[in-house]
């Protein structure tokens, strides 16, 4: 049985609910997910850079160990990183293929927004004012009898 200390322990109890935060709220993913062709170039891009860092990891300790496989690994290795590079953009090149031919749909950022509705404004305001303008020229012709 909890020790009453005129009621300022109740009161803490309450204060510490009020505050209490979980450590971490789990969010659901915004970003959807990657369409395969490049989802597979990827897969491949990694594959083909982890080769290469463990062949010249290879290279680098026959190297030290003064084998002659040291020739051989280092040629295989500067090759290695020609296909990791070509690799690499061809992730790239086919994100931006399938952005092309299945047409990412963006919306513009609200300065843009912004900038286009102030445009607008203007517009019409422009508008409204020549419209003005045509109503008081031909109201002024049409009721004068006295000035040519």
């Amino acid at each position: 049985m909890p020790v009453s200390d005129g009621g300022h322990a109740e009161r803490a109890g309450s204060d510490e609910r009020a505050y209490y935060r979980p450590l971490w709220v789990e969010d659901p993913a915004p970003r959807r997910r990657m369409p395969d062709p490049v989802r597979t170039a990827s897969v491949r891009a990694v594959l083909v850079v982890s080769v290469t860092l463990i062949q010249a990891m290879v290279a680098f300790l026959c190297t030290l160990a003064g084998s002659w496989l040291t020739f051989p690994m280092v040629i295989s290795s500067v090759v290695s990183v020609v296909v990791a590079t070509w690799a690499a953009l061809d992730v790239w090149v086919t994100r931006q293929v399938w952005n092309q031919r299945h047409g990412v749909v963006s919306t513009p950022s609200s300065t843009a927004r912004s900038l286009r509705r102030e445009r607008r404004a203007a517009r019409r305001q422009a508008r409204a004012a020549e419209r003005a303008q045509g109503r008081i020229r031909r109201r002024a012709g049409a009721g004068q009898l006295s000035h040519p």
